[in-house]
């Protein structure tokens, strides 16, 4: 059997235009046409990754996304047609892992389902083979189980955080550009969509550092990209 998908739309016609697409690569696909019914489904059974519209019904996108990510680092693929909306849903600790706009085309979108499914898998096969804690300045970091401690106190990180601090604490002479940043967390070319990275970024710093505007656990090299602080 293949990958099965929570497909979260309330327009039944683009709904039942992705389930078909999916099921025809091989998905299976489970839809659901407000935030309630999905939070039911996704608490009944298991899914390999979330399709969601963020402008729902009863309970909209964005508190569906919140009450998701406290429970499962599952991917969580945002489809909207409003950058705000999207902004916040990438960033503002709500944990969605990647976006598509609306209007989207199906090629492009069983392409960034495929990869965020591939992205998980690989992440989770890799963390097994570990057992990794490493310490810098204030923060602990648990490779194995995506824990990261400031100061002995718990930081709730989204998956995408922590996979790009654990890249530079695995690398830590080396300078990232966004590009680079962008292949190895989202594992798919880069095409200039600044957006991304500088939301989770953002977000990252405002959960590791003392001072987000002054960074010293992930120094920006202007012109360049990025790399960890020396301590």
């Amino acid at each position: 059997m293949g990958e099965k998908i929570l497909l979260v739309e309330d327009d039944r016609s683009i709904s039942e235009m992705v389930k078909s697409q999916f099921e025809k690569e091989g998905f299976t696909v489970v839809p659901a046409f407000d935030g309630e019914e999905a939070l039911r489904v996704f608490v009944q059974e298991s899914f390999d990754l979330i399709l969601l519209d963020l402008m729902l019904p009863n309970l909209n996108g964005m508190d569906f996304l919140k009450v998701v990510r406290e429970k499962s680092l599952i991917p969580i693929l945002i489809m909207s047609a409003k950058d705000g909306d999207v902004d916040k849903a990438l960033g503002l600790g709500f944990g969605a892992d990647d976006y598509i706009a609306k209007p989207f085309s199906m090629i492009e979108l069983v392409a960034r389902v495929r990869a965020a499914i591939r992205r998980a898998t690989y992440y989770s096969s890799a963390d097994k083979e570990k057992n990794n804690i490493m310490a810098i300045g204030d923060l602990k970091i648990d490779l194995d189980n995506f824990f990261v401690q400031k100061k002995e106190k718990d930081l709730k990180l989204t998956s995408k955080e922590f996979h790009i601090l654990k890249l530079f604490i695995t690398n830590p002479k080396r300078v990232f550009t966004k590009a680079q940043i962008y292949a190895a967390i989202w594992n798919d070319d880069y095409y200039g969509d600044e957006n991304v990275i500088n939301v989770h970024m953002r977000r990252l710093r405002e959960k590791i550092e003392d001072d987000p505007s002054s960074p010293v656990y992930i120094k920006t090299l202007w012109g360049i990209g990025y790399k960890l602080g020396e301590f």
